[in-house]
């Protein structure tokens, strides 16, 4: 669903529309009560990152190593 924002405070606040944009956030513009523009992230935008995804950066694995591991091969010098 669109936000939808009047002509004038669009104009007054596009920089803060754009970085809505940018996380998702569609607007519909209104000038005088009539819709005459939408603003929305491009079909092509790069999409949220799925939760499984995310879930293996929080806790990264190189190797078979846990985090632990990372950790005391830091402290013993290892690269």
């Amino acid at each position: 669903m669109a936000t939808e924002i009047g002509a004038f405070e669009a104009k007054t606040k596009f920089s803060e529309i754009l970085r809505k944009v940018s996380q998702g956030e569609r607007f519909t513009v209104t000038l005088r009560g009539r819709v005459v523009a939408e603003i929305a992230p491009p079909a092509t935008a790069i999409r949220p990152v799925p939760q499984d995804v995310m879930d293996r950066l929080r806790n990264p694995k190189i190797h078979g190593m846990t985090h632990e591991d990372i950790r005391a091969a830091i402290e013993e010098g290892r690269p």
